[in-house]
């Protein structure tokens, strides 16, 4: 069993500040409620299409006009660094997430995006992701500002760091290992 500590970031709110508006996303998708990606997955193949250029429409929005978080990028390189190999794990599209890290200079060892099989919540991408990287899913975290993160990482046996910026703290941030407020202190956490 390899002993190798991956760290796998979410992109959206975690390493770049929150953007999206899942709130009037869902309103111009006709959604009432829940997660998007899975009332897309019901819809009937034509509405299906539609949406999904709806949302592409709003990624790339964001994709454009969300900033980093300060040391977002010196702290995926730090653990780089240490020898931990780093992943994203985002429900985002795989262009928009190719496009945010080539702009802001991220390098990372491994992507998974919606477009590759099954997505957060389910343990399974954090499980190929470690499969892929030859590391422990004990040894190894989990970063990310959402539910969806913590019960991802959570499912596959890894730790959990939940960032939360400037935000209140979530009522489900009592599931997570640890909160942050900072990206830096996430090196800590992980004794980098």
């Amino acid at each position: 069993m390899n002993n190798r500590a991956a760290i796998i970031f979410d992109l959206d709110g975690t390493l770049t500040k929150p953007y999206l508006d899942f709130d009037a996303i869902r309103r111009e998708l006709g959604i009432a409620q829940g997660p998007i990606l899975e009332a897309l997955a019901q819809m009937e193949a034509p509405a299906r299409r539609e949406a999904e250029a709806v949302l592409l429409r709003h990624e790339w929005e964001a994709a454009e006009n969300a900033p980093v978080y300060d040391g977002a990028v010196a702290t995926v390189a730090a653990c780089r660094a240490k020898g931990h190999p780093v992943a994203i794990l985002t429900r985002n599209a795989r262009a928009v997430v190719d496009y945010v890290l080539e702009k802001h200079g991220f390098v990372v060892d491994a992507i998974r995006t919606r477009e590759d099989g099954a997505i957060k919540p389910s343990a399974e991408p954090v499980l190929s992701l470690c499969r892929q990287l030859n590391a422990s899913p004990p040894r190894s975290w989990m970063v990310g500002d959402y539910l969806f993160d913590i019960l991802s990482g959570k499912a596959a046996g890894t730790r959990t760091v939940l960032m939360i910026g400037d935000g209140v703290p979530p009522d489900y941030a009592g599931k997570a290992d640890f909160v942050i407020r900072q990206l830096c202190e996430l090196l800590a956490v992980i004794g980098v």
